[in-house]
């Protein structure tokens, strides 16, 4: 039995019976890492590493739309992964996913470099400007702790070669995402853009290889919202992760 805390709720996520604790103090799941959990593709006992795992979201969605092995998810926000233990704990896969309370940059002490086949993150992607405070929400949207260099660097450590990393961004900062991946040797192969409905781009999703041949496959954009900003019910778990062909 998983006990709450004050401000916490659980919630259905619609998918196999999975389930997911919120605290409204923290920062909170959005459409990205539904996005994300699609749009990544695992085969039989690869192993994985996922960077700034929030809540735990992501490998909990991906346990059951994947044959998911075993996932080493790290979190620098001690209270997240705390809650990301609590997600595990909830949906009883403490033998598939691995919460390491730390910054990911550290992951030599925690992991081999180099031992993963695939490396996935929803990260902070907007620039930190002077003045932000560095709570749970400011942390997991802005480049306090993770630059976008860092991100791309310590995806380069973990991976091994031929390893594919995963990655959800700004779609205003993609050339600076892309040059950096290709900086790293982490060449992008598939890649498309989400819309929100009245014609702006949002974010974009990337597929890259460590040691990639040069070539990226561009794919339909995906929209995301109606016109009156309402996510569309493709992005519903359930629906996104049994209909979506991304």
């Amino acid at each position: 039995m998983v006990k709450l805390d004050k401000d916490e709720r659980i919630e259905d996520l619609q998918c196999k019976n999975l389930r997911i604790i919120q605290n409204k103090n923290l920062y909170t799941f959005t459409s990205d890492a539904v996005i994300l959990a699609n749009f990544i593709k695992l085969k039989k006992n690869e192993k994985c590493a996922e960077i700034g795992t929030g809540c735990g979201v992501i490998p909990i969605l991906l346990s059951a739309k994947t044959e998911l092995d075993k996932v080493v998810a790290f979190e620098i926000q001690e209270e997240m992964a705390r809650l990301a233990e609590k997600n595990v704990m909830l949906n009883n896969l403490e033998e598939k996913i691995q919460i390491i309370s730390d910054d990911v940059r550290n992951y030599k002490q925690h992991v081999p470099g180099e031992s993963f086949d695939v490396v996935f993150s929803n990260p902070p992607y907007m620039k930190r400007h002077e003045g932000l405070k560095g709570d749970s929400r400011a942390v997991a949207r802005h480049e306090i702790s993770l630059p976008i260099e860092d991100l791309c660097k310590t995806a380069f450590g973990l991976l091994k070669f031929g390893g594919r990393f995963y990655v959800v961004f700004s779609a205003e900062r993609s050339c600076e995402l892309i040059e950096c991946l290709i900086h790293y040797n982490l060449e992008p192969k598939r890649m498309f853009f989400t819309e929100n409905g009245k014609g702006k781009i949002v974010l974009v999703v990337i597929e890259a290889v460590k040691g990639g041949k040069h070539g990226v496959e561009v794919l339909p954009q995906l929209t995301t919202n109606d016109l009156s900003g309402d996510y569309l019910e493709i992005l519903q778990t359930k629906q996104f992760l049994r209909n979506s062909k991304i």
